[in-house]
């Protein structure tokens, strides 16, 4: 049976709704987390803790849903998918998004996007060596574009001016452990048989080891509770929310009743929206090298993210 005779009936304004959705919101949160963790602003929440105070919000509003539709399968969970979970949530949502935040820290919010959506090279390249799987001739292409336009990006600029070392370092490894982590959780780990239920361990577990992280930086003696502003509570508010439990359902919900390749292009949507959103908003700079290399990075992103539909079309799995 092919993809498309499985998926569940919906509308076209409801699909283009929901895309419209992930595409905004996904592409914002970069912008949002530089809000929230930007060091200069003087009412910052450092990264980890940030990342502690969101899943523990967005797990505990999980935990009530699904002990509310899901609790016969809440209640059917093993000790496996359990462990096997928590593992997921700590690759995501501490080395993954956690070590992002560190980096966007000094990593404005549109460079930050454009190099994470690089994140299809890391998958491909964890395929090929982890599990042996055939790397396609565009997927292969798209790679190679795309690492040219990394170079653009964190090349010094004419005045000689760069990223900063670490926290271009935070931006370029995080995605190797969402990547890792996503692979693992597809092929190995053990899974409760609703989704929403592996959501919400992974997003507690994030939340703890956050928590374990920002103790281990010493985090808590860098907050100022008094000179967080209001700005920071609504990014925070809004990560929690919006990217984080809204999101994810529509996200999920695409799924069904979507093309894969249509639900892909988020891909590369959602760094040319955090470029636009933090040059209006956070007036950071969109100069001609952001958008040359930023463009060779889009069009490597959507090589792959071609490559890979045409394979789930074919009938092969997806990598």
């Amino acid at each position: 049976m092919s993809s498309s005779a499985r998926l569940t009936a919906a509308s076209p304004l409801a699909i283009a709704l929901g895309m419209l959705a992930i595409y905004i919101v996904w592409g914002t949160t970069y912008l949002a987390i530089r809000v929230v963790v930007d060091p200069t602003a003087g009412s910052a929440i450092p990264p980890f803790t940030m990342v502690a105070l969101r899943f523990a919000l967005a797990g505990a509003a999980m935990l009530a849903i699904v002990a509310v539709v899901a609790r016969p399968a809440l209640r059917s969970l093993t000790r496996a998918q359990i462990r096997d979970q928590v593992i997921v949530g700590l690759a995501l949502n501490v080395g993954g998004l956690g070590v992002t935040s560190y980096g966007e820290q000094t990593i404005p919010s549109g460079i930050t996007a454009l190099l994470i959506a690089l994140l299809p090279i890391w998958v491909a390249l964890i395929g090929r060596v982890v599990y042996k799987d055939r790397i396609a001739p565009l997927t292969l292409l798209g790679i190679v574009i795309g690492l040219v336009g990394v170079a653009i990006l964190i090349s010094p600029r004419t005045d000689g001016a760069g990223l900063d070392p670490l926290g271009l370092a935070c931006i370029l490894l995080s995605p190797l452990s969402w990547g890792g982590g996503s692979i693992w959780s597809q092929r190995r780990a053990a899974t409760p048989p609703d989704a929403r239920i592996a959501v919400t361990i992974q997003m507690l577990a994030g939340s703890v080891g956050g928590t374990l992280v920002a103790l281990m930086l010493g985090e808590p003696a860098q907050i100022r509770t008094e000179t967080i502003g209001p700005d920071v509570l609504i990014a925070l508010l809004y990560l929690t929310t919006v990217g984080s439990l809204f999101a994810y359902n529509v996200y999920t919900w695409l799924l069904r009743v979507a093309p894969f390749g249509l639900v892909s292009t988020y891909a590369y949507v959602n760094p040319v929206v955090a470029v636009i959103a933090g040059g209006l908003i956070l007036a950071e700079p969109i100069s001609p090298q952001i958008v040359l290399g930023g463009g060779i990075v889009v069009a490597g992103v959507a090589m792959m993210v071609t490559a890979r539909s045409r394979t789930i079309k074919a009938g092969g799995t997806a990598h």
